[in-house]
């Protein structure tokens, strides 16, 4: 874990009329690819007939032209990019997750983590349910299902599942003759719908997704909200709607996010920016170049500058070929993964006293090497600056970050990690400013927990992104204890 990951991505289309929408969402799924990018999956539905391909790999690997042509046509699709926060990487739990039930079908996308995951599966298990994968994804699955038996509609199995199911979740979900999009009641995770010309309506989890299909924009979905598309228009359902207060997750503007998009009426590129003006003012040094790492750290980088005065320089080219899934053979090869995806440009640095602006630090080996790549280059001095406060809590709400053992803010001072990877002074963000970074303009606020400690939900017994191992394997052994006793 020596760089954060990211959690998911959705997306789906709804079209009064049967349509190619398979390019339409792979395109929609592409631009949402810095996401998620272990697995991915497209479901379309053909008159009630769900033709899906879902792997392990990167959109444009698993999606090749004949796979594509494969799935055909339909008037709605369902389209996910996963990066896992809880379950294993295989083929296995890639979305969107299918189910077939006595009134029909569904399939659903999801985005975030549940905190009562593992409560409701054992609860589910003891009635009889099996499970095929490691994923909270299909708890849910299971909850919507097991309501939609009881009652006469999907969108009011989801509404009486969301009574039940607890934490971070963007869902988008398919029935034959509906989508669906629903948000928590503390909208943990972004969630927006808009249009195309032609009248097809698009839900994503970020409006840069939009901007990819030619979709303009309508709204985000509300926290608590269920909006349901059909052949007879729009309609929501509200009861979960006001039920608590909003805290989106301040990371979102921090990190994950593209910074082309907009996530609840406010800009995250003029929220990076914000951060590098705040560091500016918290944090001056005397300085000749600012400098951004790519990518997340440049939009903070041009802030810092704007402030400071100092010029911005462009200091690193990015490997455009090497995506966060390189597949790193022994540990010199990770060693050098650093290098091979990121070259600084000496001209910008050699002799020069740098600014070098990063969204976070978690492990600090990557910081390390970044650092002394910059030396390499002729650095005279470098100076860190982080966009976003010291990590110190894990995240249950969808962000790799399951253990306070491998955080490096929680072993030493800002001054003694400014040491252990090598810059000449560092400055992180103040916590009172995570509040500011949207314009204050947020209703309710953020959840900033893995910063502060503040969790706006209670939290789950066990953290661990692999707690369903976990929990299979803890089952095993006691079965084969009862055998030897």
């Amino acid at each position: 874990m020596s760089s954060l990951r990211e959690e998911c991505g959705v997306f789906g289309v709804f079209a009064n009329e049967t349509c190619d929408l398979a390019p339409m969402t792979y395109y929609g799924l592409f631009a949402l690819q810095h996401r998620g990018q272990e697995s991915c999956g497209i479901v379309i539905n053909d008159d009630g007939l769900f033709n899906f391909h879902k792997d392990v790999g990167l959109v444009n690997d698993v999606f090749t032209p004949e796979i594509m042509e494969k799935l055909g046509q339909g008037n709605m699709a369902v389209g996910h990019v996963r990066y896992g926060t809880t379950g294993s990487n295989d083929r296995a739990n890639a979305q969107p997750i299918v189910v077939n039930h006595i009134k029909g079908r569904m399939a659903l996308a999801h985005n975030g983590n549940l905190v009562n995951s593992l409560e409701l599966r054992e609860e589910l298990e003891m009635n009889g349910s099996i499970f095929h994968t490691t994923s909270d994804t299909e708890v849910i699955s299971y909850i919507i299902t097991r309501e939609r038996i009881n009652c006469s509609s999907i969108e009011e199995a989801v509404n009486r599942a969301m009574y039940k199911i607890k934490g971070a979740y963007s869902l988008v979900i398919m029935s034959p003759s509906k989508l669906i999009a629903a948000r928590d009641e503390r909208g943990f995770r972004p969630l927006c719908y808009g249009q195309t010309e032609d009248g097809k309506y698009v839900v994503a989890s970020e409006s840069c997704a939009l901007d990819a299909v030619g979709a303009t924009l309508i709204r985000d979905i509300k926290p608590g909200e269920i909006v349901i598309f059909d052949k007879d228009g729009i309609r929501t359902i509200e009861d979960h709607c006001g039920k608590a207060d909003p805290t989106m997750c301040v990371f979102e503007y921090i990190y994950f996010a593209r910074p082309d998009s907009v996530i609840d009426g406010y800009s995250v590129h003029n929220a990076r920016l914000r951060a590098g003006t705040f560091l500016a003012l918290e944090h001056p040094v005397q300085a000749d170049i600012v400098i951004g790492v790519p990518d997340s750290g440049i939009d903070a980088a041009i802030g810092y500058s704007r402030q400071s005065g100092i010029p911005y320089g462009i200091g690193f080219i990015k490997n455009k070929y090497i995506g966060r899934t390189f597949i790193a053979a022994g540990q010199k090869t990770r060693e050098d993964k650093v290098k091979i995806k990121l070259n600084p440009i000496s001209e910008t640095v050699k002799d020069k006293r740098v600014v070098l602006i990063d969204d976070s630090i978690v492990r600090g080996t990557t910081s390390k090497r970044i650092v002394q790549l910059l030396r390499n280059a002729g650095a005279k001095e470098v100076h860190m600056r982080v966009s976003a406060p010291p990590f110190t809590n894990p995240c249950y709400y969808g962000t790799d970050i399951d253990s306070r053992e491998n955080l490096i803010a929680n072993h030493h001072t800002v001054e003694e990690i400014a040491e252990i990877i090598g810059v000449d002074s560092l400055g992180y963000l103040n916590k009172e400013y995570v509040s500011l970074l949207a314009g204050g303009s947020h209703c309710g606020g953020y959840c900033a927990a893995c910063f502060d400690g503040n969790y706006p939900t209670e939290v789950p017994k066990t953290a661990s992104k692999s707690r369903f191992e976990q929990k299979i394997s803890e089952g095993k052994k006691a079965r084969e204890n009862e055998k030897h006793e």
